[in-house]
């Protein structure tokens, strides 16, 4: 073989490239770790649980190497064969596992082995998740820059994620952040029953979306500041944004309010909560202001705190945050109108065509 041959890959090892060429992604890894992040698509299969693996762990640092190795080949055994019961025997001979642990070594080189023993074309991922997380933060400071963004920009209540979902609707390529995020952004925007993800989740998220964006068209995205919620933007992210094209929605104050009581009915079947999440401005805005806020709650007279909210919170920081985020520059305007239905629609429509 001369120095210009490529190299065989080694059986049963699989690398970085070739992550999309298999029927199934299994994570070997524990239910924790899972949890914090994972290649997606990835099946949850561990071979020690959170509990062993920290049992393991223990007995590797404050008694021996053997002794761990020895109770960790139990615990990984007794897995696998529970995981080939329950999840693998359907499979036919053809399937193809990629096997992935913390950086590619004993726990899914057990998984693999034993598939491998069985007749499947099993492969171990070199370098485990160690390598993917690598190759995640190295494409999200790579992939922005390569895009041309679409910034939808307007204040509080004027439907600028309802608008990007539409505009995804008629076939635009929509990044949504605050639906990776979980979150609307805001001192209210938290969903109910939704937590965040993980900070290395949401990353893994934010790459798997720009990989599949079209560099040769327009990718339209709500103008966020660097954080949604308790989670981070990539920077090179941020800098794109900031760089792209604005188009602002301008609505005015009624039909904001119009909107925003219906897109955040969930607060009003729940004062107390509405309450708890109003007590975090006391710092900003006082004692009298929030009081009063909570003494419309009581009331019911969500219209009337909503106003109060936009123009006593909201419309200000939004003046601030965009101008130190997006600048004072040049933008298209669009007329929301009344911010129904129809008004969303046309609004998506008539930022896809100044696109």
């Amino acid at each position: 073989m001369n120095g210009s041959a490529t190299p065989r890959r080694r059986k049963g090892i699989a690398t970085l490239a070739e992550l999309d060429a298999f029927d199934s992604i299994i994570d070997v890894r524990s239910p924790a770790e899972f949890a914090d992040d994972h290649i997606p698509g990835a099946i949850s299969c561990p071979v020690l649980d959170d509990a062993q693996r920290a049992e393991v762990g223990t007995l590797y640092k404050q008694v021996s190497p053997f002794v761990a190795k020895k109770l960790g080949a139990a615990y990984i055994s007794a897995n696998i064969a529970g995981h080939l019961q329950r999840l693998f025997l359907n499979r036919d001979k053809h399937w193809r596992p990629l096997i992935v642990c913390w950086r590619g070594g004993m726990r899914s080189g057990a998984m693999t082995t034993v598939l491998r023993s069985v007749g499947w074309d099993a492969c171990q991922f070199e370098g485990g998740y160690k390598t993917f997380r690598s190759h995640v933060l190295g494409e999200l400071e790579r992939l922005p820059g390569g895009l041309r963004f679409v910034v939808i920009d307007g204040p509080t209540g004027s439907a600028k994620t309802r608008v990007l979902q539409a505009i995804a609707g008629h076939g635009g390529q929509a990044l949504d952040l605050e639906a990776l995020a979980c979150h609307k952004g805001s001192v209210l925007g938290r969903l109910p029953g939704l937590p965040q993800p993980s900070q290395k989740w949401f990353e893994t998220q934010l790459w798997q979306a720009l990989r599949g964006f079209d560099p040769a068209r327009p990718v339209f995205v709500e103008a966020e500041s660097r954080k949604i919620g308790s989670l981070r933007l990539p920077e090179n992210l941020f800098v794109a944004m900031q760089a792209g094209k604005l188009c602002t929605i301008e609505a005015d104050l009624a039909a904001r309010v119009a909107f925003l009581q219906r897109d955040y009915d969930y607060f009003t079947v729940d004062a107390a909560s509405l309450k708890r999440h109003l007590d975090a401005l006391r710092p900003l805005l006082g004692h009298e202001r929030i009081n009063a806020w909570h003494a419309q709650i009581d009331a019911q007279d969500f219209a009337g705190l909503t106003e109060s909210l936009l123009r006593h919170h909201y419309d200000p920081l939004y003046a601030r945050a965009r101008a130190r985020d997006y600048g004072t520059g040049k933008r298209r305007n669009h007329a929301a109108g009344g911010l129904d239905a129809a008004d969303i629609e046309r609004l998506a429509r008539q930022i896809l065509e100044a696109a």
